[in-house]
């Protein structure tokens, strides 16, 4: 029995557990209680999108999509994150059994991980790689929080599935949502997919921009150039203006519910979305369950993310600067 530790606990969130708690419940306060007149959460959302930066960037964006979870059928909670430092070619799960957080520990899903392994096509993380990641760690505070205000006691928290994507393309994002296809279309199993949008600036190595008005094409990437540190800083529109488009053409994507419109979007305009394979795989995995009629077409849009919130760090207007953003969405399956 071995615990991963909160590694990133005192520098990228807060590493005692009170304080911790008390920040989750007012950002979670600061989200309505309802959506589009659908009542939080929402009924049968059992797949959230939602970001993973350092919770005073992140943590109010987060609520979002944690407030739309729906865990009232949950017995295992899925935790598809980015590789951000180990070169990965596919997917890799934790060795360990429990993952501390400064509320409390979660408890690995060791028999479903063992499934997993025994496919043989997931690698494992060696404790090194595990502790220095953090698209799957910021995570925990909020699952732990949600969970503590669905179940009686932390002895009947569902247990948790932590899956690492590496640099996948489209087939293996397919051959994984095959995989994880049998567990999605389980309607105890959730799913929660940690990313950030836009990663924008020359720190980033991207600065592409929309020069179009958003009256003029809205719906467009085209026309779009990288700017250069010599360059003017553009007015017409400004470059946050043109961050946000860049970031509704991959939400819309991702809304269309077509894996290959998403990547397809994301050749076009290169947007550095960095949970795109943990999405391109849930994406994929939507899609086979679609296919086999494992998805009913009772309610409109089930099976298909909707997007609640986004969110940027700063507001860009000149090219040296940068800004990250996030959003959160949910899926009803």
């Amino acid at each position: 029995m071995t615990t991963r530790v909160a590694s990133h606990a005192g520098s990228w969130y807060s590493a005692r557990g009170t304080t911790l708690s008390n920040e989750l419940d007012q950002w979670l306060a600061q989200v309505p209680d309802s959506i589009d007149g659908t009542q939080l959460p929402v009924p049968g959302a059992r797949i959230i999108i939602a970001p993973h930066a350092g919770y005073s960037y992140s943590g109010p964006a987060a609520a979002w999509a944690y407030k739309s979870l729906d865990l009232s059928n949950a017995k295992r909670i899925f935790l598809l994150g980015p590789s951000h430092a180990l070169y990965l070619p596919g997917c890799a799960t934790s060795k360990h059994s429990r993952y501390a957080t400064p509320l409390g520990d979660l408890v690995i899903d060791t028999t479903t991980v063992k499934e997993l392994q025994e496919t043989g096509e997931f690698d494992k993380m060696s404790t090194s790689a595990d502790e220095t990641e953090h698209s799957l760690e910021m995570h925990l505070p909020y699952i732990y929080k949600m969970l503590s205000q669905s179940f009686k006691s932390a002895a009947e928290y569902p247990p948790l599935v932590p899956i690492l994507v590496g640099n996948t393309n489209a087939d293996t994002e397919k051959s994984y949502g095959k995989i994880l296809a049998p567990y999605l279309a389980d309607p105890t199993s959730v799913f929660v997919v940690s990313s950030d949008f836009c990663h924008w600036g020359l720190r980033f190595q991207y600065t592409y921009y929309l020069p179009a008005s958003p009256s003029s094409a809205a719906a467009s990437s085209s026309g779009g150039h990288s700017l250069k540190k010599r360059d003017k800083d553009p007015t017409d529109p400004l470059i946050h203006e043109s961050i946000g488009r860049l970031d509704k053409l991959a939400m819309d994507a991702i809304e269309t519910g077509k894996h290959d419109e998403f990547l397809g979007n994301l050749r076009e305009t290169g947007n550095t979305v960095c949970g795109r394979h943990p999405i391109g795989v849930v994406m994929a995995a939507i899609e086979i369950l679609e296919k086999e009629e494992k998805i009913s077409d009772e309610g409109k849009g089930k099976g298909k993310f909707k997007f609640v919130r986004y969110e940027r760090s700063s507001e860009v207007e000149e090219i040296s600067d940068s800004s990250v953003s996030y959003a959160s969405a949910y899926a009803v399956l």
